[in-house]
């Protein structure tokens, strides 16, 4: 295997790629993005061939009022990584979003879709793209949605998963809106098909999501069902939660790229979330 710098090796989906032997691991304790010219250094250090990068600024809510800091992370330093991935001949693996989509279709998405981001979060995420496509010649843009892994994300204070058992464990009870289409994506999932491909030496834009979809509250619903727990799932809408951010109606994203190209299928999102559910075990 080629040499690899993984970095954001502490974060949700990090967690699950670092699994993988002689890659070369860094924390954000051990590598900002922001500092640039520790990154340039780091690069010359390593020396890698291939560098897959899953630092970000995700905390949507937080994005909407921390401009300047969602910007800097998610496409400034992007850009910097961009260019010191080129000039070193590296090819920079980037994990983006389904939310650089709008929501307005009804149909999954592909990876030449027009974009259109709602918020803030989507609009760095996509500058982000830009800056990849722009200034790395050899580039891979994995896109993906509703991430949910065993480490949880420290971005966000978990997960969903792990939000619903909590409360449904503490309250009997949740609301969750109805009106949001994604598809759940187990990261342990994530990360075995990020390094399929980069194995296979894919390059340009790819979207790796488990397969199916679901609105959030479908989601929680299969959550309980599936961790034997009685709790009421309640509907709402976007408008009545007091969610600074809009959020895409529909952003489901198709996989058909990743299996027409012959990197195989993914796993259905409901056995995805019996096997973390599984693997997380009982909740403390």
């Amino acid at each position: 295997m080629s040499s690899v710098l993984l970095i954001g090796a502490n974060g949700q989906l990090g967690s699950d790629l670092r699994t993988r032997s002689g890659v070369i691991s860094v924390t954000r304790a051990e590598l900002d993005i922001t500092d640039h010219r520790r990154v340039a250094e780091m690069l010359r250090e390593t020396r890698p061939d291939v560098i897959v990068n899953t630092a970000a600024f995700i905390n949507v809510e937080t994005s909407e009022v921390e401009v300047e800091a969602a910007f800097a992370v998610n496409a400034v330093a992007i850009r910097n990584l961009a260019i010191q991935a080129d000039a070193i001949g590296a090819c920079l693996v980037h994990i983006s979003t389904d939310y650089v989509f709008d929501g307005a279709g009804s149909v999954p998405y592909s990876e030449d879709a027009a974009t259109g981001p709602l918020n803030v979060y989507g609009n760095s995420k996509l500058a982000g793209e830009f800056f990849v496509r722009a200034l790395c010649r050899r580039h891979l843009i994995v896109r993906s949605s509703g991430l949910y892994g065993l480490a949880g994300s420290s971005g966000k204070g978990g997960n969903f998963v792990r939000t619903m058992l909590r409360l449904g464990k503490e309250k009997g009870e949740v609301s969750v809106v109805t009106d949001q289409v994604l598809t759940p994506t187990n990261t342990k999932d994530l990360a075995e098909m990020t390094w399929r491909l980069v194995d296979g030496g894919a390059q340009g834009v790819l979207h790796v999501t488990n397969s199916g979809s679901c609105t959030w509250n479908e989601f929680a619903r299969a959550i309980f069902e599936l961790s034997g727990m009685d709790v009421a799932v309640h509907p709402t809408d976007s408008a009545s939660t007091g969610s600074k951010a809009r959020r895409p109606a529909y952003s489901v994203l198709s996989n058909a790229r990743l299996e027409r190209e012959g990197f195989g299928a993914m796993r259905p999102w409901r056995e995805a979330l019996a096997s973390h559910l599984q693997a997380l075990g009982p909740l403390t």
